[in-house]
């Protein structure tokens, strides 16, 4: 009988699963109700990177604009939790629906809004090719950028406050436990959703569409439908972690659609481990934890970064997770 061996990747995903289950017991015995949203807040961008990753790292298509989504995602939340306070309807919505404040709502409506606007974006982006892929991408998430910051009656440039977290049957949103659980759950979902497309017909195309995308053509696959879908996914993905977001912060700013945002996405995309799945949060985690303490010492921290940063992208092809997973990385 021979006895299962342990790999570096069950070691890493074991090591990530007791840290996520022990860290909000380790909240409640020093009290430390910070930590638990700093956490969730790792727990969303970790999110926002798996669904640029799908983009990125398995497709090959580099999306300089996938803020876009989560800003989308996040504006969707908040306008309609700014109609409910403010009792008006929702004038871009059929009918005289004055919002709501229900996740089970606000939620799947800012993943459809995202979705949607990334299969428009998509549309028109993947009949380019290389920098004029990444500028085309860039172009649409700064119109929108534009476009929310004239939308004076939504805060216009400084940002949407909403009235309080959305509402959760069965969960307290406010109680920082409960909401970690919720992006913890909707990480996890997210990730286990992505695996399967990956395993599946659908990720065998992207991939290969990657490596050649004329010879995939030749054979008689439909690549621009594959990476049309792919879009729409990473957009939906996105817009659930806007969502999230608007949620952990109680405002909503176009700061979220902002070039910025996509660069730091795709920094910890490439820090954590391209076509990885767990790589992205590993990054999310890695950037947000350098963010935080380093910030302590010296505004100038990225000094900081952007070293640590060139030295994964010229030693580890698969970023921080492929130096701790070794060959086994190649597996994904």
């Amino acid at each position: 009988m021979t006895t299962p061996r342990i790999t570096r990747r069950f070691i890493i995903y074991a090591l990530l699963a007791a840290a996520a289950l022990l860290l909000p017991l380790y909240a409640h015995l020093t009290e430390d109700g910070y930590l638990l949203s700093m956490a969730s807040r790792m727990l969303i961008y970790g999110l926002a990177a798996v669904s640029l990753d799908l983009l990125i790292g398995y497709g090959g298509l580099v999306s300089f604009g996938h803020a876009a989504y989560i800003g989308i995602g996040a504006y969707t939340v908040g306008i309609l939790s700014f109609h409910v306070m403010d009792a008006s309807p929702v004038v871009f919505l059929p009918g005289n629906w004055n919002g709501t404040e229900l996740a089970l709502v606000s939620l799947p409506l800012a993943m459809i809004a995202a979705g949607l606007g990334a299969l428009i974006f998509g549309a028109m982006s993947l009949r380019t090719r290389g920098i004029h892929f990444i500028m085309i991408t860039l172009a649409f998430a700064q119109m929108l950028y534009y476009l929310f910051i004239s939308l004076y009656r939504y805060g216009g440039e400084d940002g949407l406050s909403m009235g309080g977290r959305n509402l959760l049957p069965g969960l307290d949103l406010y109680n920082d436990l409960h909401f970690y659980a919720l992006c913890l759950a909707c990480l996890l979902a997210y990730g286990w959703i992505i695996q399967r497309l990956l395993n599946a017909r659908f990720g065998q195309v992207i991939r290969a569409g990657k490596q050649n995308e004329k010879k995939l053509e030749a054979l008689g696959f439909a690549t621009y439908r594959y990476q049309l879908l792919a879009f729409v996914i990473a957009g939906m993905g996105a817009g659930l972690a806007g969502g999230l977001l608007a949620n952990h912060t109680e405002f909503v700013s176009p700061d979220l659609l902002s070039w910025h945002l996509s660069g730091v996405l795709m920094v910890m995309v490439i820090l954590g481990g391209l076509g990885t799945l767990v790589g992205p949060v590993i990054g999310a985690i890695t950037y947000l934890l350098m963010e935080e303490i380093l910030a302590g010492y010296t505004e100038h921290w990225q000094l900081i970064l952007g070293p640590l940063l060139i030295l994964v992208v010229l030693f580890s092809r698969k970023g921080i997770y492929g130096v701790l997973a070794g060959r086994e990385a190649e597996d994904g």
